[in-house]
């Protein structure tokens, strides 16, 4: 099989480095430009090294900006690159959950804006993958399809309203560049080591449990009877190459969550059971909870968002129906979350004290 030329944005984001690491693994690039911001160079230029093995792929590091036009890099490489480069997949985007809504629109609409008008440009593009999120139906409840791209009555945050901006943007010109669009759940590490590089999403919980592990009982938020879509890096990467080279692919979107979700309560009490042995008991109205993360030494103390209650009480659920479909016959299966956490827990609680991994909470 012919190796591709490709162009990745975001990295050395979590994402973006899996990405890089699966196509190199499949053999599938030749080369890959990999866009980065100035201030990253050092982590990029590392994690490039790591990364660059013996199964002939270059990686290109490249320097730019994708809230610029041609997305701030330089002239030779803009040549360059509509030139050669056959893929394209956009993945640089904000995406803390507590992130100001004009910083959210410059790097999430106008960045990807910026890099739909490239896309438009480059010689021999065979697919654009851009990637969106589940979340783009905010606070939507029933059944949501991977077909539809549905404004909700409102968002939880600005993160999920400018991608949704973002991903219309990208739909929109289906009909001229050969697009695959990826909306991923709370996406996590490892499913076999538990290994991630951010403590957010399910992390909270765990952030919680360990500040509070001095209490005789932990109480439960809320009802919990909302479903959680979390699913490990390695189920994303793997379909999201696979639906972003198969023919079928072109064109479409896909819901790349859990095909069985699991409620916040059986989480919290099986990340509970991991981390102490115990069971929850008793329970805290999430009203009160959110009141108290209104304080910042509140948040601070217990390491979690504000924002992240707000997935504690989804009543929105992601059909995947097309992605399951499109994915017979590749082995590329989700595993269920409660056979993950146990090494998720495991691996926090290693690193606990690493402070690099756990998110600045504001």
């Amino acid at each position: 099989m012919k190796k591709g030329i490709y162009l990745i944005t975001g990295f050395p984001g979590f994402l973006s480095r899996n990405i890089v690491e699966e196509l190199i693994s499949q053999e599938k690039a030749s080369s890959i430009y990999l866009l980065h911001l100035d201030t990253m160079t050092k982590e990029a230029e590392e994690l490039a090294g790591k990364l660059a093995g013996n199964k002939g792929t270059d990686l290109v590091l490249v320097k730019g900006d994708i809230t610029q036009p041609d997305l701030g890099m330089s002239e030779e490489k803009i040549g360059e690159i509509r030139e050669t480069v056959e893929y394209v997949w956009h993945l640089a985007a904000i995406y803390d959950l507590a992130v100001p809504e004009n910083l959210a629109y410059k790097v999430n609409v106008e960045g990807t804006s910026h890099v739909n008008s490239f896309c438009k440009t480059l010689h021999r593009l065979k697919r654009y993958v851009y990637f969106s999120t589940a979340f783009v139906a905010g606070t939507r409840k029933g059944e949501v399809y991977e077909k539809e791209l549905v404004y909700p009555d409102s968002f939880n945050n600005f993160y999920e309203q400018t991608k949704y901006e973002a991903e219309v943007y990208v739909a929109d010109l289906k009909e001229i560049l050969p697009i695959t669009i990826i909306r991923p759940g709370i996406v996590k590490g490892s499913s076999k080591t538990g290994e991630t590089v951010k403590f957010d999403g399910p992390y909270f919980i765990m952030n919680m449990f360990k500040r509070l592990s001095f209490l005789p009982w932990i109480p439960f938020l809320g009802e919990g009877d909302a479903f959680i879509n979390i699913v490990p890096v390695e189920y994303v990467v793997r379909a999201s190459i696979y639906l972003g080279h198969e023919g079928i692919g072109k064109g479409k979107t896909y819901h790349l969550t859990d095909p069985q979700p699991v409620t916040v309560k059986e989480v919290y009490e099986q990340i509970l059971w991991h981390m102490y042995k115990k069971q929850p008991r008793g329970k805290v109205p999430l009203s009160l909870s959110n009141w108290a993360l209104g304080f910042r030494f509140v948040r601070r103390y217990l390491k979690v968002e504000r924002e992240a209650l707000d997935y504690f009480t989804l009543e929105g659920r992601f059909n995947c129906q097309y992605a399951q479909e499109d994915l017979r016959g590749s082995h590329i299966q989700c595993p269920t979350l409660s056979s993950q956490i146990e090494k998720m827990v495991e691996f926090y609680l290693e690193h606990y004290s690493n402070e690099k991994l756990h998110v600045k909470i504001d």
